[in-house]
């Protein structure tokens, strides 16, 4: 019987299927040292572990080496929860990491988790007891180890970015059985040196490294601190209990720096942007007023009792102008009409004289008529008595003195008798 030849991907599938369908591959840990160690600037993180000369490659996806909590570093002892699989392009079979531990640490993973837990329930991390962090500091504490890398960073991003900050460095232990000790001691000193910020930190570790920032003492430290604090313990992806208590939390120490230390020039740069915008402010401002109190005047002056005053002698002026105009225009005018007013005015009485004169005429010829002279002058006579005119046969008596007025005198008389009724037209 003639045997199969297989192809090179194949035999390959047919390995990944076989690895890939075991139920103890699918979901196993395995304990090694870090050996090549690559973390890839995609995310991923490319390593192999191995016992004596033993080897294993790993790999560890982005998304689950975000959430890694330490560094790894060649010849760390390390625990390694995953699956096997194979890379069939290149025929090769590797463990692929979903969580990895420092070997041996569990116990403080587990010591680290419920002081943590505990600390957040009393309140120590909570948002309303952080400070905020002073904008513009000049003196700025320290608590780190004199010599090392993490100091001379803190100086040199200092010096980069603000030549006038002053750094108080208070040497203190960050590893070992007494650094936690020597950490809280620090952090009081520095408290009461009337400093605008304190940084606490050190540099990269493993968890064993950075257990002393873990320590419930430092914490309460750190909490029980007037001054802000800023915290920058190991690398970005290490997160200590130190962090979570501070005021802030710095990815390093020349991160905390940099959070710590304002840039002059830029401080400078924004003064004077200020100076100008203000300058430009009060400029318009004083114009803006300037117009308003010229306007201001303005109407004070159109409306004062001195301008009031001017107006009306202005007016006044120009009345008396157009009164002296119209008067002698009219002046002219009934001058140059005063001969015929004078000659309408001439005739006009002529004729009411001589209107008058007839009717006058005519009034004197009525009373010369109805004059009781002029009856007397034909014979008549005007009797009267010692009370007045007699008009009536009652008013006398017989034996009365009575008198009569005729044309040439008066004749004194007496009543000898009297007829009353009417006599006219008796013989």
């Amino acid at each position: 019987m003639e045997k199969s030849i297989y192809s090179v991907k194949q035999l390959n599938s047919y390995i990944k299927n076989i690895l890939e369908t075991d139920p103890f591959l699918k979901c196993i840990t395995v304990q090694g040292e870090v050996g090549n160690c690559n973390y890839h600037g995609s995310g991923h993180i490319y390593f192999t572990i191995k016992e004596n000369t033993d080897v294993i490659n790993c790999i560890m996806w982005k998304g689950n080496a975000s959430k890694l909590k330490f560094r790894m570093e060649p010849g760390q002892q390390i625990v390694i929860k995953g699956y096997v699989g194979v890379y069939e392009a290149q025929g090769k079979y590797q463990l692929y990491a979903n969580e990895i531990e420092p070997a041996g640490l569990g116990d403080l993973y587990q010591k680290y988790e419920k002081l943590k837990a505990e600390l957040e329930e009393r309140g120590l991390f909570s948002e309303m007891y952080k400070k905020p962090i002073p904008k513009y500091s000049l003196k700025i504490g320290v608590a780190t180890s004199e010599t090392g890398a993490v100091i001379n960073d803190i100086i040199n991003v200092t010096s980069r970015r603000n030549k006038y900050v002053q750094l108080y460095l208070k040497p203190t232990a960050v590893q070992g059985e007494l650094a936690a000790q020597s950490i809280v001691n620090s952090i009081k000193f520095l408290d009461e040196q009337d400093l605008d910020v304190i940084i606490v930190g050190r540099g990269g570790g493993s968890l064993e490294d950075l257990w002393c920032f873990n320590e419930e003492i430092v914490a309460q430290a750190i909490f029980d601190a007037k001054t802000p604090i800023i915290s920058a313990v190991g690398h970005e992806t290490d997160f200590s209990i130190s962090d979570f208590v501070a005021d802030l939390r710095a990815p390093t120490p020349s991160a905390a720096a940099e959070l710590a230390v304002f840039e002059y020039d830029e401080f400078v740069n924004t003064l004077e942007r200020y100076k100008t915008t203000f300058r430009n402010y009060i400029d318009t401002k004083i114009d803006a007023y300037k117009n308003k109190t010229e306007v201001y005047e303005s109407k004070i002056e159109k409306f004062s009792p001195m301008s009031k005053l001017n107006t009306y002698k202005q007016l006044i002026s120009e009345y008396r102008d157009k009164l002296s105009y119209g008067f002698n225009d009219k002046f002219a005018e009934t001058k140059r009409l005063l001969p015929e007013y004078k000659n309408n005015l001439s005739n006009f009485f002529n004729d009411k004289f001589i209107r008058r004169k007839h009717t006058l005429q005519l009034f004197i010829e009525k009373l010369e008529g109805l004059s009781p002279l002029e009856k007397i002058s034909r014979g008549f006579a005007y009797v009267s008595g010692a009370d007045g005119p007699i008009v009536s046969t009652k008013d006398v008596d017989v034996g009365d003195d009575i008198s009569l007025i005729i044309k040439d005198g008066k004749i004194d008389a007496k009543v000898s008798g009297k007829q009353d009724g009417e006599i006219y037209g008796k013989e």
